[in-house]
């Protein structure tokens, strides 16, 4: 291959950069080796693979540990998220104010001049909001489930993901990942069908709060017996209620369908279309070269809000934060968990701005494998025959569903051409993000027949 071509086949995102030429070649440090907006050296992707393992794990975990004996929360659970986008926020905020400066722009881009700028930034609300729900319901999973059953039927996502890529982004899939899906969610129903002590989570920690409650804090957390008839009293109740009605219904007695598993199916929904929209909106147009720290700061900013409505709107919490603090019944576990959250928001965002959403989904299944084998050694989790036989069911689906696509799919090296408001030619491959091509194609009437799917 010539140097040429090499240089047109490689990700050229820089301002103002031409067209090589023949001219350019021996030159390719005046465009082919500027760095760009996407992630290419294997070292780079596979440390923030690793990173975003590592972190996904540990907030697991200490969502865990940072319950109390009964498997429910001290604290208020939308505090640890508000704080964790609050760190999220400054830091991003900071970073590109440095950013900007650096490049000697003016900070203009956290404004909104027009009605066309406010609408454009209002977008960044859908997924805020989505994250908001997705962050907030992981908690009460966690309350009904063992970590490992939850973390095993979160792969249902990778069914969502795959049918809104599908209905959203266009996506097309062969008949064997349709059947691999098919496989994947056969074995996850089945997972149910196991003891429902299997499923349930165990008992807690106990943990000594930071501060000491003070009287009307008292009056506020008595127990429901104690509260009943009284105006200034509230009972403790920070969890979801229980809801007995999937372990009784004859329909779902086999399967023992329990709150837990609709929550996760559900986070699962909401998950997937969280990161495809943010990925959508994070490469559409001009905003594939927009700093991605600006972009998190719109996001986040969003973020704070809606935790911030939920805390002063909600009685319960309002209540709760006027009398004890917003920082009632934290533990170190609990502090520990808003930073992780935070940083393992952030090693998404970089996951899909500069590589894909499926490379989130994959390095997910990493995770579960990592979640099941301390929970086996810390949790006292005991898995039944039926996990042994349906969770390497799992994986080994999609293991197939993964290894099933086209090479030439994934690592074809197609060059994608636009040129910004300026005039100025910018280049990108579109090997990694397909789905994105796939937005903006028209539909050919020539598919085949697995492309039809």
């Amino acid at each position: 291959m010539s140097p040429l071509r090499m240089c047109k086949k490689r990700f050229c995102f820089v301002k103002g950069c031409k067209e090589p030429d023949s001219s350019d070649i021996g030159m390719e440090g005046k465009c082919c080796s500027q760095p760009g907006p996407r992630i290419t050296s294997v070292a780079s992707t596979s440390l923030l693979g690793a990173m975003f393992v590592t972190l996904s794990s540990s907030r697991i975990l200490l969502m865990k540990f940072s319950a109390n004996e009964e498997n429910k929360y001290d604290y208020l659970p939308t505090t640890v998220n508000m704080c964790s986008e609050l760190v999220k926020l400054i830091f991003c905020v900071a970073v590109a104010i440095w950013a900007l400066k650096k490049e000697d722009y003016q900070c203009k881009d956290f404004g909104c001049a027009s009605w066309r700028e406010l609408c454009h930034y209002m977008k960044w609300s859908i997924p805020a909001f989505l994250y908001f729900l997705d962050n907030l319901i992981v908690f009460y999973v966690l309350s009904y489930l063992q970590p490992a059953m939850a973390v095993l039927f979160s792969n249902f996502s990778i069914i969502t993901t795959a049918l809104l890529f599908r209905i959203v982004l266009k996506r097309h899939l062969t008949w064997i990942q349709w059947a691999c899906l098919m496989i994947l969610f056969l074995s996850i129903v089945a997972l149910t069908a196991g003891t429902e002590n299997t499923h349930l989570t165990r008992h807690g920690f106990h943990h000594d709060a930071f501060f000491s409650p003070s009287n009307s804090c008292f009056l506020l957390t008595r127990p429901l017996s104690e509260c009943h008839g009284k105006d200034n009293c509230t009972a403790k109740q920070w969890t979801l209620p229980e809801v007995k009605w999937n372990t009784t219904a004859r329909t779902f007695s086999r399967i023992r369908l329990g709150l837990g598993h609709v929550l996760v199916i559900v986070q699962c929904f909401i998950s997937s279309m969280a990161n495809i929209y943010n990925e959508k909106i994070f490469k559409e147009g001009d905003q594939l070269t927009e700093n991605i720290f600006i972009q998190n700061s719109k996001l986040y900013a969003f973020g704070v809000f809606f935790n911030g409505l939920t805390l002063s709107l909600q009685t319960t919490n309002s209540g709760q934060m006027e009398n004890c603090g917003i920082f009632y019944g934290h533990n170190a576990f609990s502090v520990a968990l808003i930073f992780v959250t935070a940083l393992q928001g952030l090693s998404v965002a970089f996951i899909l701005k500069f590589l894909d959403n499926m490379f989130h989904v994959l390095m997910a299944q990493v995770t579960t494998v990592i979640i099941t084998t301390i929970s086996v050694l810390v949790f006292d989790f005991k898995p039944s025959l039926e996990f042994f036989l349906e969770a390497p069911t799992v994986l080994l689906s999609i293991f197939i569903y993964n290894s099933s696509k086209s090479r030439s799919l994934v690592y074809a090296s197609m060059q994608e051409r636009t040129k910004d408001l300026s005039g100025n030619l910018w280049e990108r491959s579109s090997g990694d993000g397909e789905e994105l091509e796939l937005l903006t194609k028209p539909s050919s009437d020539n598919e085949s027949e697995d492309d039809a799917l």
